[in-house]
């Protein structure tokens, strides 16, 4: 084989070899999210009351990413999403930004955790 198939072959061949960290998906410059189905949904909705890096510095499972969402919803004032819409954005969160390998252990259950000292007292039973 002459030099030339040779060389043709190897640039070939080598984006099959590259590491997928160097074949990443497109993001948006302005908010870091992967450009991907849903992405201007997930942005127009998460970057109202937070930053979008509060997003993508975290990962999860859909189910994850929902009780989040129901965290917000009964606790922070986030409105109620139309069901396709919440499709939307829970199927975008746990595609790309779904579990991690090799992340961090799952949080202990609350019984097996120590008793917080720090605990303040309830003012009206004292």
């Amino acid at each position: 084989m002459n030099i030339a198939k040779r060389l043709a072959l190897t640039a070939l061949a080598l984006p099959l070899l590259a590491p997928l960290p160097l074949l990443a998906q497109e993001t948006d410059p302005e908010s870091g999210f992967v450009i991907a189905d849903g992405w201007q949904t997930v942005k127009a909705n998460c970057t109202v009351c937070h930053s979008a890096k509060l997003v993508t510095q975290n990962s999860g499972s859909r189910n994850h990413w929902e009780s989040l969402i129901r965290w917000m919803q009964d606790t922070q004032g986030l409105w109620q999403f139309r069901p396709e819409m919440e499709a939307t954005i829970l199927d975008y969160l746990a595609e790309h930004y779904g579990p991690k390998e090799h992340a961090r252990r799952p949080p202990l259950a609350r019984d097996l955790l120590p008793e917080n000292p720090y605990k303040q007292e309830d003012q009206a039973s004292g």
